[in-house]
């Protein structure tokens, strides 16, 4: 064994030469990495008794990916390209053994070796758009010569990550190891026949079956444009990995790369990738917790008791089950713990027929569900949420029974959205275990849990419920106490600006259109629709009232502010204007407002309201009020949430349009920070 630098060794083997690269944690891409790999692979060419070439990686994985931390500062001998060349180009076949998670730039150096081997457990691709960006080392134009144009799209464009029986059958490997252990064995032994059978190496940059078939379909990248349209729409890596891959179809190999470098460039440089990197490192700043120990004992959770059966309540159970935990669902009579129950039952029953659980793993996840009409089934559980009516007396109530019935050191966690986490804590015996746990519906399926840290909360129940989040597979944002939290206090200020423009005239799916035009999934108009009318506080909105009050409660009635008739594409509808006519004295469609002056009468408030929360310590760190916006409340992605959505237009300017909003109190946060050129992230 030759030992290369510190992290790649080389042992020729009768002929096949092993270069063996060991980077911990996961191999990336760093420049002594590329200068390994460059010398053993020189060093390879330069031996005559080496007839084949294999690459494996020690560690957990192969490499997955580029070394962000070594940007630009050490260069490599030879930049990615020339590495990759010198790869592709070797006239001895080379054989990359693929374990773990090879991705990105990892799976780029893979396909410029000849030949693929992957251990049954390897999941690979390429997820340079969740950044915004493209696979910028010939992976648009590798990928579409080895499965096609069709298939390369679904891959590059969704950026998932494929298995090795997967991989397999369209050709991104050529060979699955007999098991998880004999990946170098089986690398090796497929090395020597391909010495003894004499065949050349099969440079992926050469084929040209996939995209010539593709070629030869004149009508192919129109119906895929179309296919994939709703998908691309707004987004600018989505369009640029599309004109790649059709430069790929076009061809030659030449003016197909040429393509990929130069539309990787202003990706790069652009505000989309800068946002989608921005929520990439603030998922991983909301999980630190600033002032805890960090040898903090964390609290055992094995057993989970769920009170309320409802919506939120079986959601809760549901989400818990999923991750391996028995849960007890408590409900007061028998008919709503028939329901509740019969709602987890169908989450997993339904998984289990479309084929995203196996029956096994379904049944075994209900069979972990009991059931309990008295507090008493709590008296073991390690946690207890509740999930009853949005009353602040009634959630006092439950508490101070549960003092009675759980463990003193049981964690008690409340699903509150809007109310007094505090005044729900003074109600139990030792406060210090109770925070809030807010879920979002369905609970099951969203990725946000806001957990709401109260003033008495022990830090290391707070550990513990963030530890809980990452096993919920949920995006785990503490917050601070106050009305609504981080993301519904920020809602309200958006929808009181909604509804003050409906009192001023302006038509309600004007207002709609404006916000999903700037990437939101709806507006707050069709939001309430989709919620029901009759649900949360719509005593305190007069227009959501009196629609409901005529029997208009949204989507499940077939009216609220659209017509539902149809489907579930609402319509506008006049009846509607009527009644916001009745109740505001406006008429609906009197005012008109550019679609840009809604939106800074929309967004700007709900980025001075942010302000205020940072100003109150209720959120550690702007970036974390984009995460709650992004995972649970539909701010697109590729606009960064609404902290880095101010820093990108200026917060001068955000300051100069809210001072001629009425009724808004600016923050003085804001106010500081635009006066002295500042922003909220970075």
């Amino acid at each position: 064994m030759t030992a290369i630098n510190e992290g790649t060794d080389l042992t020729v083997e009768d002929g096949v030469a092993v270069v063996t690269l060991d980077f911990p944690p996961v191999n990336a891409m760093s420049p002594a990495l590329m200068d390994g790999l460059y010398d053993a692979l020189t060093a390879s060419l330069d031996d005559p008794a080496v007839k084949a070439i294999v690459l494996i990686c020690a560690g957990r994985t192969f490499i997955a990916g580029a070394d962000l931390k070594s940007v630009g500062k050490v260069e490599p001998k030879v930049d990615f390209f020339g590495l990759q060349d010198a790869i592709e180009n070797s006239p001895k076949p080379t054989i990359a053994a693929l374990h773990g998670t090879p991705l990105g730039g990892g799976l780029e150096t893979a396909m410029t070796l000849h030949y693929r081997i992957a251990t049954p457990s390897t999941r690979m691709g390429l997820p340079e758009v969740k950044l915004g960006l493209l696979p910028g080392g010939g992976g648009t134009q590798r990928m579409p010569r080895i499965v096609g144009a069709e298939a390369a799209l679904d891959l590059l464009l969704t950026g998932r990550q494929v298995p090795a029986k997967e991989a397999l059958a369209i050709g991104l490997v050529d060979r699955i190891a007999s098991g998880e252990d004999t990946l170098r064995a089986d690398a090796v032994a497929f090395a020597r026949e391909l010495i003894a059978s004499g065949k050349p190496p099969q440079r992926i940059r050469d084929i040209e079956e996939k995209v010539a078939a593709d070629r030869a379909d004149p009508g192919l990248m129109d119906r895929l444009r179309e296919k994939w349209a709703k998908a691309m729409k707004g987004l600018d890596a989505p369009q640029a990995i599309f004109r790649c891959v059709a430069a790929a179809v076009k061809g030659p190999w030449e003016a197909g790369i040429a393509v990929e470098r130069s539309e990787f460039g202003p990706l790069l440089n652009g505000a989309q990738s800068a946002a989608l990197r921005h929520i990439f490192m603030a998922e991983r700043a909301a999980a630190k917790i600033p002032g805890l120990p960090k040898d903090l004992a964390l609290r055992p959770i094995r057993t989970v008791a769920v009170i309320g059966g409802g919506t939120m309540g079986s959601g809760i159970a549901t989400a818990f089950l999923d991750a391996g935990f028995p849960v007890t669902m408590i409900e007061m009579n028998q008919d709503a713990l028939d329901r509740g129950g019969a709602a987890v039952k169908g989450v997993f029953t339904s998984r289990a027929e479309r084929g995203k659980l196996t029956q096994d793993k379904a049944d075994a996840r209900i069979a972990a569900l009991s059931t309990a009409l008295d507090l008493s089934a709590a008296a073991d559980a390690d946690l207890v949420v509740e999930a009853v009516f949005e009353n602040l007396d009634v959630k006092k109530d439950l508490f101070a029974k549960l003092s009675a019935v759980a463990r003193p050191d049981a964690i008690l966690a409340t699903n509150t959205s809007f109310l007094d986490v505090n005044a729900i804590a003074a109600s139990a015996t030792h406060p210090e275990r109770v925070l809030g746990l807010h879920f979002f519906s369905p609970a099951h399926v969203m990725r946000l849990l806001e957990i709401v840290r109260g003033e008495k909360t022990e830090d290391a129940v707070l550990a513990t419920a963030m530890d809980l989040g990452k096993k919920l597979g949920k995006i785990a944002v503490v917050s601070g106490v106050c009305p609504g939290f981080i993301g519904n206090r920020i809602l309200s200020e958006r929808q009181a600006q909604a509804n003050a423009m409906l009192a001023e005239g302006v038509l309600p799916w004007d207002i709609d259109s404006a916000l999903v035009d700037f990437g939101f999934p709806m507006g707050p108009f069709q939001m309430f629709d989709l919620a029901g009318l009759d649900i949360g506080e719509s005593d305190r909105d007069p227009v959501r009232k009196a629609l409901a009050s005529a029997g208009r409660k949204g989507q499940k009635t077939g009216s609220g502010y659209y017509d539902y008739s149809g489907g579930r594409q609402g319509k506008p509808d006049p009846a509607t204007l009527d009644i916001i006519t009745q109740v505001t004295g406006a008429t609906p469609g009197s005012k008109t407002i550019s679609p840009e002056d809604i939106l800074a009468r929309l967004l700007y408030p709900m980025i001075n309201e942010g302000a205020k929360i940072l100003e109150e310590g209720i959120a550690f760190r702007a970036s974390d009020i984009d995460m709650v916006w992004i995972t649970g409340y539909g701010w697109p992605s590729h606009k960064g949430g609404p902290m880095f959505y101010a820093d990108q237009i200026g917060l001068p300017k955000v300051v100069e349009a809210l001072r001629a909003m009425p009724g808004i109190t600016l923050s003085p946060l804001l106010e500081k920070r635009a006066a002295e050129g500042g922003k909220f992230n970075g």
